[in-house]
Order: structure tokens, then sequence, then C-alpha cells
């Protein structure tokens, strides 16, 4: 076989590369395969469509647990992100469908609000989280990823969390899955 061996060259690389030198030939970068994020990049914009397959109106019909829900109130809930920026990365929703931040209620919106204060104060205490990121992707031309149910993000951010890796990369490292985030949190919001 015949590879790379010059200055930069990683061990192995000359085991691993073939003589066409084409694409899949090893370069500077390392990989952190993420498939489970298939699922959201396939169902693309149009993946909701109304209740029945919207995540947020069905979440709350199954265990917290399964649904990744942090919190319940009266008119909205808290559900850790399944495709988070950061550890931690929470939702606060309506229960009701609704698009838009002009179609909630005043009971909806000052409960909103306050869950949202009640996550960063749980977050700070369970994580110490330094800073957070607030806000509502609106529409799918603002960038919403279920633009048909209206959901706060509420992402902890800490110092040098903005590292090489997801600035270049575009990807961030999760430590700890989902299922333990989530526990953690949930505990931490009782304590609260």
């Amino acid at each position: 076989m015949g590879g790379s061996t010059g200055p930069g060259a990683y061990p192995g690389d000359a085991e691993a590369t073939d003589d066409f030198m084409l694409a899949g030939v090893p370069d500077a970068y390392q990989r952190l395969w993420t498939p489970y994020r298939m699922a959201y990049v396939k169902g693309g914009q149009g993946q909701v469509t109304g209740t029945d397959d919207c995540p947020f109106c069905i979440g709350p019909t199954r265990s917290d647990e399964e649904s990744l829900i942090v919190h319940r109130g009266e008119t909205a809930f808290v559900v850790l992100n399944l495709f988070p920026y950061n550890p931690g990365h929470l939702l606060v929703c309506p229960y009701r469908h609704v698009p838009d931040y002009t179609d909630i209620t005043t009971e909806e919106t000052a409960e909103i609000a306050a869950l949202t204060q009640k996550a960063m104060r749980v977050l700070r205490a369970q994580s110490r989280a330094a800073g957070f990121n607030l806000g509502m992707n609106q529409g799918t031309a603002g960038g919403a990823g279920i633009a048909a149910h209206l959901h706060q993000h509420v992402v902890p951010r800490w110092n040098g969390d903005g590292n090489f890796f997801p600035i270049i990369a575009r990807t961030k490292a999760i430590s700890a899955t989902l299922a333990d985030v989530r526990q953690d949190i949930a505990d931490a919001w009782a304590a609260c």
C-alpha cells in the first residue's frame, strides 16, 4: 500500500491509505460520529405537520423519562433537548400546539417566563452554568427546527465552551447520556 508518510501524518496512515489517494484518505481532522442526528436531518422542516406527529404534543402523553421531561407546569412544560447544543439544553414549551409567540395566552406567557427563570436557577445550581443563551426561533425562515410548536431554548454556557470543536467542526461533544442529564436536572428542579 502507498500512504502518507510525510510531516503531519498520523501513525498508521500508511496502512490505512490506498495508492489511489481518493476520498477517505486520512487527513488532519478527527471525526465524532453522531448517527442519532440523522433522524433529525432526514426529517427536515416538514417533519411536523400536526399534533399527531409533534414531539412537543406527544411527549407529555408519555412518562417523563421516556419523553425527557424535566418539569410539568399548568400550561407549559420543560423538556431536555434531544439534539442539545450543550449538556442541559432545555426547551420550555406550551402544552397547546401553537407556532408563534403571539399565539400564546397571558397565562402561558407568564408560565413560560417563570419556567425559563427557574431553569436558569436550576442549571446554575446543578451544573454551575456561567451564562445562558435564551431564545425562540420563529418560523422556518427564523431557524425553527420544529416551527409548528412554539418552544423557548435555554442553553447553559460555560467559559471556554465555544472552543474550536463547535466553531470549526460544527460538532459538540456531549459527555453524558440524555437520560442521566434529564434525571440530574429533574432532581435539581425538585430541590430548587
